[in-house]
């Protein structure tokens, strides 16, 4: 069974393992548990099955072996950030965030408002007539996560997605991420291959180790307080960080 009731979280994995026809698992036992409200970040090398496990909670990818519960034994609103921006180039960004509302059959006065907000609160109000062609590669990264907040999404799930970017531009980001999940409190779980990234974001770093991909350790990031500039060049922040490089080299010889 791919989807179940569950209670205490707002999502739970149990069990969950993939395989592709009849090659080796993709993944394997799976066991995670996310608090509603929750930033959780999933650290591991190419290869662990990260993006896989993503697109099952998703529901873009059935699991071989276990199960997703909900509190409702169904889905939440869901939104997606990729790793690839995949906007439409004969859209504008307002038009390319109002697709969801869009296929929902949302009215178009009330879908051109609730896009345009979204817009304003990735600080892109200015660019919404513009196309995909004439935004950065950060723009366009901003124009993808408005689209899946516009839906006002319960749970947000993040594939790297700003892992081609400059490191100015990425910087950024993590701190417009920070803002909106401050605000609006979603839960989210974000892929990553960045140590740094991950502490900054995150409540809690969950490594994986692969072939199969499995939780090789689930670490709190303890750091009360504002995930700031003085936040980043801290003492704590510098050991959280070694914590989980160690777990994350442990996953990688494992």
């Amino acid at each position: 069974m791919a989807v179940g009731t569950m209670t205490g979280a707002a999502l739970a994995l149990r069990g969950v393992g993939k395989r592709y026809r009849a090659g080796p698992p993709v993944l394997a036992g799976i066991d995670l548990d996310v608090p509603a409200g929750a930033f959780v970040s999933l650290l591991g090398a190419s290869g662990c099955g990260k993006s896989t496990l993503l697109r099952i909670v998703a529901g873009l990818s059935p699991p071989t072996e276990g199960r997703v519960a909900w509190p409702a034994g169904a889905p939440p609103r869901i939104g997606f950030v990729f790793q690839d921006p995949v906007l439409m180039p004969w859209r504008t960004a307002l038009g390319n965030v109002a697709v969801p509302l869009r296929l929902a059959r949302v009215p178009r006065a009330e879908r051109r408002a609730r896009a345009a907000a979204a817009l304003e609160r990735v600080g892109l109000a200015d660019a919404a007539a513009r196309l995909p062609r004439e935004l950065s590669g950060g723009m366009r990264m901003r124009v993808s996560l408005a689209r899946a907040l516009v839906t006002e999404p319960e749970v947000l799930l993040l594939d790297e997605p700003f892992a081609a970017l400059d490191e100015i531009t990425r910087h950024r980001l993590n701190d417009d991420l920070l803002r909106l999940w401050s605000a609006r409190r979603f839960t989210a779980l974000f892929v990553t291959h960045s140590v740094l990234e991950s502490v900054l974001l995150s409540g809690r770093v969950v490594v994986l180790a692969a072939r199969p991909g499995r939780i090789h350790a689930s670490l709190p990031v303890d750091a009360p307080g504002a995930r700031d500039e003085a936040f980043r060049t801290s003492p704590s922040y510098a050991a959280l960080c070694r914590t989980v490089s160690g777990a994350l080299a442990g996953a990688m010889a494992a």
